[in-house]
């Protein structure tokens, strides 16, 4: 077992990003120290460490850092190769599993961020296609993971994957988000999708990991300037 000093993430408590590697972390069972950053003036430390996006998370591991949550994850799964693994064994298995992941942050990510940025018949518009690329992503899902069912890709309910993590660390937020700028995300829309997030929310992991509801609600609202209703 790592000594907590010599695991540390750098982090917001409001960011997915970040949540997806505290959700690694325990469930591989590594103590860490978190450092919280302030976006707004970040530390020199960050900066240090991630000279390049000069954004969080950051994870060092022994003096030497690792950045970008995608890059992490995988940087996780095999530095502390027990069980339970986040990746599959098998390495097309574990293509399927990078693709979809980066589809869900490159297509579906921005496309949930232009609904929060507009509004009225603009919002209206990116809702919808926001709506056709989650379409994408659950049937591709569906076509390349077509055994597990549920869509939880670690085989069952409480036992989280690289995937999992990925969209549920978002995802998982949607009332929210919902809260915070109007129904953007309506389960009812893709009910296969949401069946999935709502089972990962159900999580005893996910749900002591994802950043407070209230608290969440007021900070989007602040970055997005949406007024209570």
């Amino acid at each position: 077992m790592e000594k907590p000093s010599e695991v540390v993430l750098f982090g917001t408590w409001s960011g997915s990003y970040c949540t997806r590697i505290k959700l690694a972390l325990k469930l591989k069972g590594i103590p860490y120290e978190y450092v919280e950053e302030d976006l707004s003036n970040k530390s020199h430390l960050v900066i240090h460490y991630n000279p390049v996006h000069k954004k969080v998370p950051v994870l060092l591991y022994n003096g030497k850092a690792i950045a970008e949550s995608l890059v992490i994850l995988e940087y996780t799964d095999e530095q502390w190769n027990h069980a339970p693994k986040l990746l599959p064994e098998d390495p097309y298995e574990r293509a399927k599993v990078r693709f979809w992941a980066n589809f869900y942050d490159q297509k579906y990510k921005p496309s949930t961020y232009r609904v929060m940025t507009s509004k009225g018949k603009e919002q209206e518009i990116a809702i919808e296609d926001s709506y056709e690329v989650l379409k994408v992503f659950k049937e591709g899902i569906e076509k390349d993971f077509p055994r597990k069912s549920p869509l939880i890709l670690n085989g069952d309910m409480f036992t989280l994957g690289f995937l999992d993590i990925v969209v549920g660390s978002s995802a998982c937020n949607y009332k929210a988000v919902n809260e915070a700028v109007g129904v953007a995300q309506d389960p009812k829309k893709n009910t296969a999708f949401w069946s999935w997030v709502i089972a990962m929310k159900d999580c005893p992991l996910m749900k002591e990991t994802l950043p407070p509801h209230d608290r969440l609600v007021a900070k989007i609202r602040s970055i997005f300037s949406h007024p209570p209703a």
